[in-house]
């Protein structure tokens, strides 16, 4: 291996910043949802329908990430991944439905390999002992991406206006691009510039996840955890401020303590799954909480002591923002040699396809009962179920 790969922690800090800036540039928007409503001149129950473009572009990038990877590198399709989010979010801040959802198709683009890629460059430098504590930790990048845009975004919305926050999200993931620079020549070495790429390759991933039993109930389990997690974080300021009558300011700090929680339960998680109680017991522990934690949020009600409300998140955010890196640890595990970045592709367009059609189910029984609790306690049937599938599955030798 080049010399810097050598490094565990250079590659696990670099895919740490990336994987931290992208996720909030997808949540950005959800944070700023009744402001954006308001300029756009929708309703906020139309921000599952933006949640499904970013995750429909993210599944369709998330297919084609392997090849790019070999071809590129991991750090040239990370830079890459950080400029379509740049490129989206400026389009989301022209006042029009058409640029906002093209905006969205854009985040997604950029959003989608950016997992597939952090995975093969981690799969080649963590000893196979400390996998799921690493991939954790990575993967803390996603709810540290949620906190500082649910701690930042409406303080640069009050200092700024909608716009200028956009831009300003914007202008972090180019200069994330541009610091990952001087790492690309030795962390992408082992590129294969002449390999080709072909729109055949897109079906591999699938190909991949569906001949491996254990594989394809991984994927099947995160198709329903995505959703809970993109309902918890896309639609919790939403929420809070509908039903709990919470400012924009508070209920953003609310979706922090959420993200807060993720990080810590991701690195707790990752560190139990290694010290011997395994990936599929974890996440069906992590499903059973999921499932209680959703409960308890659609009981939320105005007058309930605010400590209480975010000690509820708190936990919630834990297990449906918390899976993530035990979940991809596994999945390189069991994915064939050499094959760790496809196979993770494959998993994650079927996680992605979750928030592609979950989102919008909720956003479509909130309308349709006009309480966002009834999305809420359903929620919690489906991750139950997953929960029970976890604890029949036979774990990995």
């Amino acid at each position: 291996m080049p010399g810097m790969k050598n490094n565990n922690w250079l590659p696990l800090f670099i895919t740490l910043a990336i994987q931290a800036l992208v996720s909030m540039a997808v949540l950005t928007p959800a944070v700023m949802a009744p402001v954006l409503a308001q300029a756009l001149g929708v309703s906020a129950t139309y921000l599952g329908l933006y949640i499904a473009i970013v995750y429909a572009g993210a599944m369709f990038a998330s297919l084609a990430a392997g090849a790019a990877v070999a071809r590129f590198g991991a750090i040239r399709v990370s830079q890459a991944g950080l400029l379509l989010c740049a490129a989206g979010l400026v389009l989301c801040a022209i006042p029009s439905v058409w640029a906002f959802a093209i905006g969205g198709l854009l985040v997604g683009l950029g959003y989608g390999p950016i997992t597939p890629a952090s995975s093969w460059l981690l799969a080649q430098t963590t000893p196979p002992h400390r996998m799921s504590l690493v991939f954790s930790i990575k993967q803390t990048g996603v709810p540290v991406g949620g906190m500082l845009a649910g701690a930042l975004v409406p303080t640069m919305i009050l200092l700024a206006g909608w716009q200028g926050a956009l831009v300003a999200v914007a202008a972090a993931n180019i200069v994330c691009a541009l610091v990952s620079q001087p790492l690309r020549a030795d962390l992408d070495a082992d590129r294969e510039p002449g390999k080709p790429l072909k729109f055949g390759n897109l079906a591999q991933p699938i190909r991949v996840v569906l001949s491996q039993r254990a594989l394809a109930t991984l994927a099947a389990c995160s198709f329903v955890f995505s959703t809970a997690q993109l309902v918890l974080t896309g639609y919790l300021v939403t929420y809070l401020s509908q039903v709990l009558a919470y400012g924009l300011v508070t209920a953003g700090l609310a979706l922090s303590v959420a993200q807060i929680g993720g990080i810590g339960g991701r690195i707790v998680w990752g560190y139990i799954a290694d010290r011997g109680l395994g990936a599929n017991r974890t996440l069906a522990i992590l499903a059973f909480i999921m499932a209680a934690s959703s409960l308890a949020t659609a009981a939320l009600h105005v007058g309930m002591p605010t400590l209480l409300v975010f000690a509820i998140l708190f936990v919630f955010g834990a297990s449906a923002t918390g899976w993530n890196g035990v979940y991809l640890a596994e999945v390189a595990r069991r994915a064939p040699p050499g094959m760790a970045g496809i196979a993770t592709g494959g998993t994650l367009a079927i996680t992605f396809l979750g928030v592609v059609l979950g989102p919008p189910v909720f956003g479509a029984l909130t309308a349709a009962f006009g309480n966002m609790r009834i999305g809420y306690a359903a929620l919690a049937v489906p991750v139950a179920l997953c929960g029970v599938l976890l604890v029949r599955t036979r774990p990995r030798a």
